[in-house]
């Protein structure tokens, strides 16, 4: 059966990594990157919210396709509404697909470090990010934080990943080990 995995986390904290770890695991597994696909539609920055609205959808019916095929997808994507965890969700269940929740998780302290680290990096998207962060969504990372956890409480199939920067290869460890079917998912590994 093929699975579909969303990957939250607060922006820094090691999504679009752990995600990247994923596909290279599993054969034809495709990584959705919703930020990235937002990129590539002309002149974006113009009116984000629209653009990011535009890539969604597309995101939705890729996942929709490569699932149908019987492959499976993990987007990384930090979330605070619902909507769009919900959408997936019913894309996966459409499709007869496997819908994981998994959560990266850390301190609101660690990720605002980790993010304005990353802000300085040379990837094109994070410099988007910390320039829509400044820009139009203003709130601190910190509340971003606060945001997905509040989120996250309405889901009693959230599967927590603890992060500690620096440790890819154990936090993959423990990404794997709970994308497995065992355990209590609102355990935090």
């Amino acid at each position: 059966m093929a699975e579909l995995v969303f990957l939250t986390g607060a922006p820094g904290s090691g999504k679009s990594t752990l995600a990247r770890r994923y596909v290279d695991d599993r054969p034809l597994a495709l990584l959705l990157d919703i930020d990235t696909l937002r990129s590539h539609l002309g002149a974006w920055k113009s009116d984000p919210g629209a653009a990011g609205l535009a890539a969604r959808a597309i995101a939705l019916e890729m996942a929709r396709t490569h699932l149908r095929a019987g492959h499976d997808v993990i987007v990384p994507q930090f979330v605070r509404l619902p909507d769009l965890v919900d959408q997936f969700r019913q894309v996966a269940a459409e499709s007869g697909s496997r819908f994981v929740l998994a959560a990266l998780v850390s301190s609101p302290e660690e990720a605002a470090e980790r993010f304005a680290a990353r802000a300085e990096s040379s990837e094109e998207s994070h410099r988007d990010a910390a320039e829509m962060q400044r820009t139009v969504w203003t709130s601190s990372i910190e509340d971003w934080y606060a945001a997905m956890i509040a989120l996250l409480s309405r889901y009693e199939d959230v599967r927590y990943v603890r992060t500690v920067a620096g440790e890819i290869d154990q936090t993959y460890e423990r990404l794997s080990a709970c994308l497995g079917d065992g355990g209590d998912a609102s355990q935090v590994s």
